[in-house]
């Protein structure tokens, strides 16, 4: 599903209580996104296919019985519009859940989640005017970003493999969100969902097949953890964000999804044991700096969004 939208003039205010249980909610969701990836005993491209296929399986039913009459007037330019932002979208996963088995839990969520630093610089190059204060909150996410990649692979050199594929990650999120932004105008949250995963699904079980990797023959558990991963991060997670936005300001959402960051690190903490080195902390807090910058600036000009994990 979509990310969470930060434009116009949105203000920055205490939202409902009734908003915060369910911001809480979506991000621990989100937040296990990572942890269950690295646990899950699949290939990454079949656990990143099997994601979008049971989500847009899930979501189908829905749009095919109340959707018809939108389904029937929308034209051509919008279905290309939802299928590019659908191959954006797929592109991400391929290179974002790779990432995840090559470095640490912490580093991948932490690099994933500059996306919005990416949206920020794509609208830039699209001609929108960002502030002085986002470009100043870009420079500082990017310092963050080289002393983190840096460290990981004084780490560990395939670090370095796993923090590119995440950073990679992050700009195919914030091109997927540039483009869903311009199909949702006019095309309805439900239909832009379903056919967003459709479209990455065919993409990555092309890939899967390019790559041999198997689709099948798992354990029980790593079914249950692609599983837990669409019905939580996937479906979820992100719904209760798209809830949310209805009455709280996205700036406030895209703040709390930051939230992802510590909560994945826990939660590999506890559940994998995997612990990341203290030496990246001040990287991750200069990046999470930057991004709250860019993400503030943006709720005044221009348009940012939250990572799609």
């Amino acid at each position: 599903m979509a990310g969470a939208g930060v434009s116009g003039a949105a203000p920055l205010r205490r939202p409902p209580a009734r908003d915060l249980v369910w911001l809480g909610v979506a991000v621990a969701f989100i937040s296990s996104s990572a942890p269950i990836i690295a646990a899950a005993a699949a290939p990454a491209l079949a656990i990143a296919f099997w994601r979008c296929f049971l989500g847009s399986a899930v979501t189908s039913p829905w749009v095919l019985l109340r959707r018809r009459e939108e389904l029937r007037r929308i034209g051509r330019r919008e279905w290309g519009l939802v299928a590019l932002a659908g191959v954006f979208l797929g592109l991400h996963f391929a290179t974002w859940i790779p990432s995840v088995r090559l470095t640490t839990v912490a580093s991948s969520t932490a690099l994933v989640a500059t996306q919005p630093v990416w949206a920020a610089l794509i609208a830039a190059r699209r001609g929108a005017r960002l502030p002085r204060s986002a470009w100043s909150g870009i420079v500082i996410a990017l310092v963050g970003v080289v002393l983190l990649t840096g460290i990981d692979v004084s780490v560990d050199p395939q670090h370095l493999v796993g923090d590119l594929l995440a950073l990679l990650g992050a700009v195919l999120a914030a091109a997927y969100v540039s483009v869903a932004e311009s199909a949702r105008r006019t095309v309805s949250t439900s239909v832009l969902t379903t056919g967003l995963y459709a479209t990455a699904a065919v993409l990555l079980l092309g890939l899967c097949l390019v790559a041999r990797e198997p689709l099948a023959g798992y354990s029980v558990q790593t079914w249950g953890l692609i599983l837990l991963l669409t019905a939580g991060a996937q479906l979820l997670g992100h719904s209760l964000i798209n809830k949310v936005l209805a009455t709280t300001s996205a700036t406030v959402v895209s703040l709390a999804i930051l939230l992802e960051v510590p909560g994945a690190v826990l939660i590999a903490a506890v559940a994998l044991h995997q612990w990341p080195p203290v030496a990246i902390w001040p990287a991750v807090a200069l990046m999470a700096a930057g991004i709250v910058v860019v993400i503030r600036a943006g709720s005044r000009s221009t348009v940012t969004e939250s990572p799609p994990v």
